[in-house]
């Protein structure tokens, strides 16, 4: 299993060669990358490229070779980050003199200025290990996760994906083992279980890695929206087409087309995306001249894609050209293992946000979320996790001070048996029944119950019900109005 850890990125905006020396011993003992730099420009520079996590900076910065010969003041380079960066944390460090000696005075006002600037901490030279070392563990953790699968590319993690479950073991191999071929892949599974991070995975492990990683999100596009967005248009095929422009196809060539949320396409829409799939030619919106492609289709799905071609709602044709070969990802309530791994990768991503440094995970939470059914999989607990460590205070991340969240992440009731409930196939008797309870409890209970044994299908869940979609669409939002149902 690969453990390779987002690295951090801390810039160094300082040319003392012995501080540069004392920081960066500190950064590679915790597995964190540091850059050097001297110059405001050449750190603008690097913070610009978007994968810097932490600054350094000198009270004045000596400037690089090109750059104007005259000490910069490091108040300017400050400026010039909280104006662009608000979140990038900033620590300054005080100037020595020529003998090594330190007006304290001076010290008191440079450091409250740097603070009101918008500073996180002011250090004086020399800096302390110990206080150096802390500041980063608060801004910067860097707790220990499994890792399956991760790729950096420079400076920058182009995905990772977290966990050791056997599910998640199987899919990221499946998925390693498909992507050199050119087959088309479907990928199945609810919301929030990270079908893009496995989409993302083939394409890097792929003969096409070079070539572009292109994405539509097909339900986010109406029908004439989305041939366009697809295939492009010539100039004046509409109102608004003022030049020709190329479709997602076409910057996709050589490379993977990524198509997100298949089965909301309209039925018409799909017959044309047959023939190009077939033939990987097509016409642009407005022209009549062919424009030949090599793509590789992904597609993702939070359906039973088979089910919805059965019934009509997809065509069937279109299904057995996407699942060349299929992946299926398993929702979080089924890959319970992965928990405190995705927990602390959670507090690594976000911990800086809120300067809270986390040692522990409370085990009353850890009991609450391994009992959760966890509706919107690993999105939904990443919020969950955010949330905690925005609202919450001390060293043990827990729920104790987020009664709403406590109260939302109780797991659903369970059906109880009456006199007969062929779900539990028992037969009891006495006063367990359902006698006394109001209709629409009953009503509800059914409805939810029925929900979590399909996985959140509404289509499926509604056949067994005996209900029509609309009809179970228009009581789930009813149940959300009344506040006995979270929004999906």
């Amino acid at each position: 299993m690969d453990r390779k850890e987002d690295v951090a990125n801390v810039l160094i905006a300082d040319n003392d060669p012995a501080l540069a020396r004392f920081v960066l011993e500190i950064l590679a003992r915790k597995g964190i990358r540091g850059h050097l730099v001297g110059g405001k420009q050449s750190a603008l520079d690097f913070i610009n490229k978007g994968h810097c996590d932490f600054l350094f900076t000198g009270e004045t910065i000596d400037p690089q070779p090109g750059e104007p010969s005259r000490s910069q003041d490091g108040f300017d380079l400050l400026a010039e980050v909280r104006a662009n960066w608000p979140e990038l944390p900033v620590v300054m460090i005080t100037k020595a003199r020529k003998d090594g000696s330190q007006d304290s005075r001076q010290i008191v006002e440079t450091a409250v200025r740097a603070v009101r600037q918008g500073c996180r901490d002011f250090l004086t030279r020399p800096p302390d290990r110990e206080k150096i070392e802390a500041i980063l563990d608060t801004f910067l953790p860097n707790h220990d996760v499994s890792t399956i699968a991760a790729a950096q590319e420079d400076t920058h993690c182009l995905y990772r994906i977290v966990g050791r479950s056997a599910s998640l073991v199987q899919t990221v191999d499946l998925a390693r083992r498909i992507a050199p071929t050119s087959a088309p892949v479907l990928i199945s599974g609810e919301s929030g279980t990270g079908k893009e991070l496995i989409a993302y995975l083939i394409h890097q492990k792929s003969r096409r890695a070079q070539g572009s990683y292109i994405r539509v999100n097909c339900a986010a596009l109406s029908e004439s929206l989305l041939e366009s967005e697809l295939f492009g248009h010539e100039k004046g095929a509409f109102t608004g087409a003022y030049a020709q422009r190329k479709g997602r196809f076409e910057m996709a060539h050589g490379g993977t087309l990524l198509l997100d949320e298949i089965t909301e396409t309209p039925i018409r829409f799909q017959a044309k995306l047959l023939r190009v799939l077939e033939q990987q030619d097509f016409e642009r919106v407005g022209g009549n001249e062919s424009v030949r492609v090599d793509v590789r289709i992904i597609s993702t799905t939070n359906k039973d894609l088979l089910q919805e071609a059965q019934e009509g709602r997809f065509r069937r044709d279109l299904y057995y050209r996407l699942s060349g070969t299929r992946l299926v990802l398993c929702p979080l309530r089924e890959r319970k293992d992965d928990l405190p791994d995705l927990v602390w990768y959670f507090v690594n991503l976000y911990a800086r946000e809120v300067q809270r440094q986390i040692t522990r995970l409370d085990p009353a939470m850890m009991d609450i979320f391994a009992n959760y059914h966890w509706p919107g999989n690993v999105r939904q607990l990443r919020n969950v996790v955010r949330t905690s460590l925005i609202l919450g205070v001390g060293q043990t991340l827990s729920l104790a001070d987020v009664s709403w969240l406590f109260d939302e992440l109780q797991p659903l009731a369970q059906p109880e048996c009456g006199t007969h409930d062929s779900s539990c196939g028992k037969h009891t008797h006495g006063d367990s029944g359902l006698g006394g309870v109001p209709l629409e409890q009953i009503e509800r209970r059914a409805i939810l119950d029925t929900l979590r044994q399909t996985g959140g299908n509404q289509t499926r869940a509604a056949k067994v019900l005996g209900i029509s979609d609309r009809t179970l669409r228009d009581k789930m939002h009813r149940y959300r109005r009344q506040g006995c149902l979270q929004p999906a």
